[in-house]
């Protein structure tokens, strides 16, 4: 039995959101849990779809000892604010240092985290973990899919192994599979080779989906170079993890890479370039098509005549999950104009229309505009005589693969009708994607019988709605999270990189 220590600090950083991840984003709990630190992190962390639920119970269940440190997550937002992350690393390496020693530690990272003071969250983090436990013991981290990889988290890291799906329903088996290398290393005492690789272009998040092509075929080859398919030896390879990066991120190591370990030297380079060779030679398949927000109203419109199922209209550019603010109005005012009669649109983020709604009652009309509280662009709510329809406390469990067993806490929410056009709009009162069919069902509305849906969501909503769509239409309407990485005004971003795949090089 190892004596391993567990802790989590997790941030999707876009750094042109106009909302920091302060302190108290990361205190309070909202889909995940809370801050945990000690014996609270355990239980604390149970039954959610989040690595570090499955690393424990993994580890758990292989006879280790766990020490827990501390956990926290805050929504994807800009920059971490320096005395944000200074309480969560200092704790976390106070930590360390009190109850070591350790014959091993895993980590629950995100993989983009940018902090006001640090471009490499995670690399800073790991230095000074290393700087408390030594080079000897094995530090084995879980990454999600959207990391950008840097030289110094592969250098610090034993291991790191990520998500290999998006929608990432993998998480809690994620953690699972970096305990089970964690284990593994420890048993066999070897050091491993690491085959880094960076790539030269940048993949927007919404065409990185592993339902898709390319994504589909490129973690399909991934898998059975670690599994040795095809009866083939796999030489020694231990894992292999790709991750397509993160775009909105004004840093120099900003973009995909993939990190391909093993025991032998020559079949662990020649693993990472067979993958690498894989990625690069589908750059051109990393594309779709986008409409603009009066062009979605009006073909959900035409197909919702003959449809049987909802049509899904996907607002990726005002994606909490990617740092959007969850509030613009482009495609909401769109449907109103159109006078999409039955549509429902969510999760609308706007706190004070929300509690407006909840203190109304059911029934009750509210003479106000709701949206754009943020005013993310300089727009203005969407002002319409909008009938209270259903209030609810926000408290709920989610039941889809991505949010399953997830324990949200984000009301009051409230559904609200304009009964001229018959557009309809769920509020809440935090940011949180929509990626879960119970979000709708708590305040009445049932997915599978509304005609068309308008949810803010990049990619994670497709696990539990494209099962129930007709089709999805992905709406380029204004939010924070920009779709084309070659309208962002970065001036960290590394010289030589295309800004989208086959796009302008960064000069």
């Amino acid at each position: 039995m190892a004596r391993i220590a567990v802790g989590g600090f997790q941030h999707e950083t876009n750094t042109f959101s106009p909302q920091l991840a302060t302190w108290e984003e990361f205190e309070r709990a909202d889909a995940w849990p809370p801050f945990l630190r000690g014996a609270a992190m355990v239980p604390g962390v149970e039954g959610f779809n989040i690595p570090i639920a499955g690393a424990i119970k993994t580890l758990m269940a292989l006879g280790h000892e766990v020490v827990p440190l501390c956990w926290c997550a805050a929504p994807p937002s800009s920059y971490v604010t320096r005395d944000a992350y200074e309480k969560v690393a200092g704790w976390m390496i106070e930590d360390l240092q009190a109850l070591g020693p350790f014959d091993a530690v895993y980590l629950d990272l995100h993989g983009a985290m940018v902090a006001e003071h640090h471009q490499d969250g995670e690399g800073e983090l790991m230095r000074r973990v290393r700087a408390v436990v030594g080079d000897a013991i094995p530090l084995a981290a879980s990454l999600d899919y959207h990391t950008n990889m840097t030289p110094e988290m592969v250098h610090h890291a034993t291991a790191m192994i990520g998500y290999r799906t998006y929608p990432h329903v993998d998480m809690a088996d994620t953690g699972s599979r970096a305990a089970e290398l964690l284990d593994r290393l420890l048993k066999d005492k070897r050091p491993l080779h690491k085959a880094y690789r960076q790539f030269d272009f940048l993949i927007p998040l919404v065409w990185q989906c592993t339902l898709q092509e390319p994504a589909r075929s490129i973690f399909a080859l991934l898998d059975d170079i670690e599994r040795g398919a095809g009866g083939a030896h796999n030489q020694g390879i231990v894992s292999l993890t790709h991750t397509p990066g993160f775009p909105p991120a004004d840093i120099a190591q900003c973009g995909p890479a993939l990190v391909v370990y093993g025991h032998d030297k020559a079949a662990t380079e020649a693993a990472a370039d067979r993958l690498a060779d894989a990625v690069r030679s589908r750059e051109a398949a990393f594309a779709g098509k986008l409409y603009t927000p009066d062009e979605a109203a009006v073909e959900a419109i035409r197909l919702a005549r003959t449809a049987s199922r909802p049509i899904v209209l996907a607002d990726v550019q005002d994606n909490p999950g990617a740092g959007g603010t969850s509030d613009t109005v482009g495609l909401l005012r769109a449907l109103v104009a159109h006078r999409a009669q039955g549509a429902v649109i969510g999760m609308m983020v706007d706190p004070a229309a929300a509690q407006a709604a909840a203190e109304a009652g059911e029934g009750a009309v509210l003479r106000r505009g709701i949206g754009a509280a943020v005013g993310y662009a300089g727009e203005t709510p969407v002002e319409a005589r909008w009938r209270v329809v259903k209030v609810g406390s926000g408290v709920f469990t989610g039941a889809g693969p991505f949010y399953g067993g997830a324990r949200f806490q984000i009301g009051p929410m409230a559904l609200v009708t304009d009964e001229d056009s018959g557009v309809s709009a769920v509020l809440a009162c935090k940011r949180i994607q929509a990626a879960d069919q119970e979000m709708f069902r708590h305040v009445g509305v049932e997915p599978s019988r509304t005609p068309i849906l308008g949810l803010k969501s990049t990619v994670h909503f497709r696990a539990d709605f494209q099962p129930i769509a007709e089709t999805i239409l992905v709406v380029q309407s204004p939010g924070a999270h920009v779709t084309d990485p070659v309208e962002l005004p970065y001036t960290h971003l590394r010289q030589g990189i295309r800004l989208r795949p086959l796009g302008p090089v960064r000069a």
